[in-house]
């Protein structure tokens, strides 16, 4: 019994060792060595010189402070470039016409029915170039007016950005106008004051917060999608029809009418010259 108790605790100890190693690296043997105060105390305040109370690093031994004025400025641009691009994902799709150009032209692949031709990719692309050139005289003017006098000093941070948000301010408005989805303004103002908007009352743009008119915008958008999606459904809709009746009458119920009707959405598409409508359309609804 003495010799079997000797050899279960001899295993407990291998097992306790082997786990300390892995753990900390170090046998048990060495883990529990007694430390050196003063050594301790050395690396305490060797430590606290490049930590603070969260755990972040002091980078200040290691990388050189901005003290004078260009040191300073290229920093904060630093920070404001690294900023912005990681707001133009968000920007691209709610603030410009990348939203309706790539509503309406996944639309009509799915009524033409051809799976994923053109490809994702092919479309993302159409509608990124396509979304450059309807935002050009917008990008122009932020170009003119708040990046370039930013850039060369003339113009505080603050001032650009206001300059620059006002002008797409200006281009979402435009477009809620003409599409005449001004109750989206509304709905949201409405909200955000905790009262209903009179009848009588005037609203000008001015009183129109950004965080108002943002989401008005892009509900806008997805409304006059929508409508120019339908508009463009309504051919190849009444294709699939014929075809349907064509087979029916002729017995051939188990024959996928999209399967047949495929190659005459095709032709109409190609004889109407639709990618040039299609697009044309989409780039005169932009006022």
């Amino acid at each position: 019994m003495t010799r079997e108790h000797g050899s279960s605790s001899g295993g407990r100890l291998c097992t306790a060792t082997v786990l300390a190693t892995l753990l900390f690296g170090a046998p048990v043997g060495q883990a529990f060595q007694p430390v050196d105060e003063n050594r301790s105390h050395t690396q305490t305040s060797s430590t606290s010189v490049f930590d603070n109370a969260l755990g972040i690093p002091d980078t200040r031994a290691i990388l050189p402070t901005a003290t004078d004025a260009k040191g300073v400025s290229s920093t904060l641009q630093i920070v404001v470039l690294l900023t912005i691009l990681t707001l133009v994902p968000s920007v691209l799709i709610m603030m410009t016409s990348f939203a309706r150009i790539m509503i309406v032209l996944t639309l009509l692949r799915q009524a033409l029915a051809t799976q994923q031709l053109p490809p994702g990719q092919i479309i993302i692309g159409l509608s990124l170039f396509m979304t450059l050139l309807v935002m050009a005289p917008t990008w122009s003017k932020i170009n003119e007016q708040a990046l370039t006098p930013y850039l060369d000093g003339t113009m505080g941070q603050r001032a650009a950005l206001e300059i620059a948000s006002d002008h797409l301010r200006d281009f979402m408005y435009r477009q809620i106008e003409a599409s005449d989805n001004s109750e989206d303004v509304y709905l949201f103002l409405e909200y955000r004051l905790r009262r209903p908007v009179g009848p009588d009352e005037t609203i000008t743009l001015a009183q129109v917060p950004t965080t108002v008119l943002i989401p008005a915008f892009i509900i806008s958008e997805l409304k006059t999608a929508f409508v120019m999606g339908f508009r463009i459904y309504l051919p190849f809709l009444v294709i699939d029809m014929v075809i349907a009746s064509i087979l029916i009458s002729m017995g051939m119920m188990m024959l996928p009418p999209v399967l047949i009707s495929l190659p005459f959405k095709l032709l109409l598409f190609v004889l109407a010259d639709g990618w040039h409508l299609i697009v044309q359309t989409l780039l005169y609804s932009f006022v």
